[in-house]
Parts: C-alpha cells; structure tokens; sequence
C-alpha cells in the first residue's frame, strides 16, 4: 500500500514539473517575440507599453504577462498596474551575449515536442528519428543554446588547456570543425586567431549555409570555409587541431569519426572533444543540469544517433570510459580531462 504523504509529496514535484513544461512554450514566445529584451532595463510597465514597444497586441501581451507572473519571472504591481523584468532576470532571459543567457534552450521545444509522434514511432520499432526529422528549428535552438557558453570560455578557457595547441594557433594553424552546425565556435576561433585557418564541417546544409553567412557577416571569410561532410569522411588534411562541440556522442558511428581524425591530424596534432558534464551513472544525475541533459538524451541523442544505423548509439551520457575505449581502437588512445564545467567536459585527445 502506497504511503499518502509520499504519493503527495510526489504528486506536487510533478505538478510543478506539469506547470513548467506549459510555461515553457510561453517563455519560448518571450524569447521569439522580444518581450524579454523589451523589458529589459525598462522599469516597470503596463501591459499597454509593453505591447507598444514590441508592436503585439496588447490582450495577448496582458495575458503573457500574467503567466510570467504566476512563475516569478515578472513582478507585478496592483497598485500601479504594472510589470517589473528584474535586472538578475534579464542577464538569462533577455541578453544573448551573457553567459547566464539560456532562453535559446527553450527554443528548441517546438522541434522536440514537433517530433513526439516520430519518436513514438521510433520507441516502438526501435528505428531512430534523424536531424532532419526535427524540423528547422532545431538546429536553430541548438546553435542558440550553446553560443553564450562558447562566447565565454572557448578562446579564454577551453583552448588555453590544451597542450601547446593555443601556440600554435597565435601562429598559425589548420583547425577542422566537425559538427560545425551554425558555425559559431568555427567563427569564435577564427577571430581570435587570425593567423589560423578553420575549416568547418557538418552534414546539414541549411545549417552550413547559416556558418557561411555568419563567417561573411563576422569579417572572417577569408579565413574560414565551411563545406557539406559527414563527420566519418570529412575532407582530410594535415590539421594541428580536430574539434568535436557537443556533437561526437550524436553519431551513430563515433568510431569512424575518430578514425577519420586520426588519419588527418598532422604530426603533434590534438583534438578537442566536448561532451555534456552528465554522469553515466542514473543517480548521480540528479540535478538540473544532470537532468536536462539526461533528459534530452531519450527524445534526441539518442533517436539521431539510432537514425543513423551506425554500430553505436551513446546518448549524451555515456562517460569517459566509453569515450576512449572507442578513441583507443581507433589509435586516438590518449584522453585528458582538460576543463571540467558546470555543463561541459573538454578532453584533449591525441595519438
């Protein structure tokens, strides 16, 4: 027999857990729309105001407002009809730019919820559910979660820890971006090392056409390209430096991915793996972080990496372990933890 206080207790976890997963469509909207950025620094204001600056209709914006307010987002006042955007609330919901930004993981949902069917399907018959079953918008919010976090540690944290890479680099070096998606921490490099040359892969078009255009936008084109390849046959070269951004556990095959670093890093090349600071064991995941990452894993790791038909599926939590078993048989047998952070573990992996 069940204990009621305990069916209780759980009851109320999961439905605040309910009442997150409603408001997070409306945060999604607040990103989308600008709400958040229109509030910003503004002090309060009515639901009018707000609406004016952001040029939506007001009923809707009224009734956003009060959602907001249910969740401690916002501040209301009665007395004066307003609404107050906390200066500690805007530096995660309303400036990119900032570290603390994490409103693009909430525009992912509208591409994982999309899929719920495909992934029924998939759960099922044991198939998987491929990146372009996503729909647009997922790379879109991938690329929109990871930036604030590269912005603030790839160039000042994450290469500074490899061994003698950042020298090479102020010198100028060859660097293969595999996975590149948008392009963000291809570009990132290439500005801060304008002697090196950067070179960026991914299997997803659109998505190589968003690098491009970013690279051009950001002054760096001419040094840096970004081409159509998959991860186990991207273009070979002597590259003094390899990097994997949160996407090596995607592949259904990360061996041959591997491989393919292997035979194309020069003499003393290295490469840079990173991978979600989420432990292989259940229990000591229980966190946010460990549970976001956990749970993205079951409706999108994992289903990409099974859609690719490869002799691997890792999820996004597989360990260190794992990681260089398969490095080793590949001869990529050396695996240092370089930078641990709150969300991340970068590896500096050679021969």
């Amino acid at each position: 027999m069940s204990d009621d206080h305990r069916v209780m207790e759980f009851l109320e976890r999961v439905a605040a857990d309910n009442a997150a997963a409603f408001a997070g469509l409306s945060t999604s909207l607040g990103v989308r729309l600008g709400l958040y950025r229109a509030m910003a620094g503004a002090g309060p204001l009515t639901s009018t105001e707000l609406a004016a600056k952001t040029g939506l209709v007001e009923r809707y914006v009224r009734e956003w407002l009060d959602g907001q307010v249910a969740g401690s987002y916002v501040i209301h006042s009665p007395e004066t009809h307003t609404y107050l955007f906390p200066d500690e609330h805007a530096a995660v919901l309303a400036d990119s730019a900032l570290p603390t930004y994490v409103g693009g993981g909430f525009t992912m949902l509208k591409a994982l919820y999309g899929a719920e069917e495909a992934l029924v399907n998939a759960y099922r018959n044991g198939g998987g559910v491929s990146w372009q079953d996503f729909g647009p918008d997922l790379a879109e919010g991938v690329a929109a979660f990871f930036k604030p976090g590269y912005d603030a540690v790839l160039v000042q944290e994450w290469l500074p820890a490899l061994e003698g890479v950042e020298t090479k680099l102020r010198r100028g070096a060859s660097v293969a971006d595999v996975g590149c998606g948008h392009g963000y921490s291809t570009v990132l490099m290439a500005k801060a090392f304008p002697q090196s040359r950067f070179h960026g892969f991914d299997f997803h078009e659109p998505s190589v056409e968003a690098a491009r255009k970013l690279a051009k936008e950001s002054g760096v084109d001419d040094r840096v390209t970004f081409e159509v390849a998959a991860a186990h046959d991207f273009p070979g070269g002597d590259y003094d430096l390899v990097t994997f951004f949160d996407c090596l556990h995607d592949l259904g095959d990360p061996g041959a991915a591997l491989r393919r670093t292997e035979e194309s890093l020069a003499e003393g090349g290295s490469c840079l793996v990173v991978e979600p600071n989420v432990s292989a064991e259940p229990g000591e995941n229980i966190n946010p972080i460990g549970r976001s990452f956990a749970s993205t894993s079951p409706v999108l790791c994992l289903p990409v990496a099974l859609a690719q038909n490869g002799p691997h599926a890792l999820g996004n939590h597989p360990g260190p372990d794992a990681l260089k078993e398969i490095g080793t048989e590949v001869g990529l047998g050396n695996w240092r933890l370089a930078v641990e952070t709150f969300t991340n573990r970068v590896y500096d992996v050679t021969r």
